[in-house]
């Protein structure tokens, strides 16, 4: 199946290097991050479990789950994971999922035959609490993925899902917001008190309202 934004994550049941997993139990009312790796023991896969481990207390902020799977088994992620750690200085903590028999790979379209027949590709969703599919990202199996950039469109959905605002290109937390046309600049002076910036009619920014 095809999983497009605003999809419904499908549920699934899985074993894990953390023993079975409910994936909505698992997620309950937290955001989630749904990530897919070619292989265990390879190196650019290691360092991003590396680097996303080393995430743990911000995405635990931001009350966001992370979840990894690959098509090796429980053993062979445990004796991988024992690698990270050890490489990469750091302490995963986040289960793995072991999609030995491509069930998960095949409801999350994991599995793209023309870059690979057996493994996943380098896959990435980001889940809201109502289980929507908020992002999808693909990256060739080369190319480590910039999880800085994964967090900032946490921090952006996160920030829309709770003031009625856009944020603009390259933007990072703290940066001033885009204003939506469907507000009209009266009534943006009313609900962005600190004040709104009108560059065209269409084109308006406010100072982020939460901080």
């Amino acid at each position: 199946m095809s999983i497009k934004l605003g999809d419904t994550a499908p549920n699934f049941q899985a074993d894990s290097s953390l023993g079975t997993i409910d994936f909505y139990e698992y997620l309950g009312n937290s955001w989630g991050i749904l990530f897919s790796h070619p292989a265990d023991f390879t190196p650019v896969c290691t360092t991003e479990l590396g680097f996303t481990s080393k995430l743990k207390s911000d995405f635990e902020k931001k009350n966001t789950k992370v979840i990894a799977l690959s098509v090796d088994g429980v053993e062979e992620h445990k004796k991988w994971i024992d690698d990270i750690n050890e490489t990469q200085n750091t302490e995963v903590k986040f289960p793995i999922i072991a999609d030995k028999d491509r069930k998960v790979s095949e409801q999350y379209d994991f599995i793209h035959p023309n870059a690979s027949a057996t493994a996943t590709v380098r896959s990435l969703l980001i889940i809201d609490p109502d289980k929507k599919v908020r992002l999808i990202i693909t990256y060739p199996a080369s190319t480590g993925r910039n999880f800085n950039e994964i967090n900032r469109v946490l921090d952006s959905l996160q920030l829309v899902d709770s003031h009625k605002i856009a944020t603009p290109v390259n933007w990072n937390d703290g940066d001033d917001v885009i204003i939506p046309p469907s507000i009209s600049t009266e009534d943006a002076k009313n609900i962005f008190p600190k004040g709104v910036t009108e560059i065209k009619p269409y084109l308006r920014y406010t100072p982020q309202p939460n901080k």
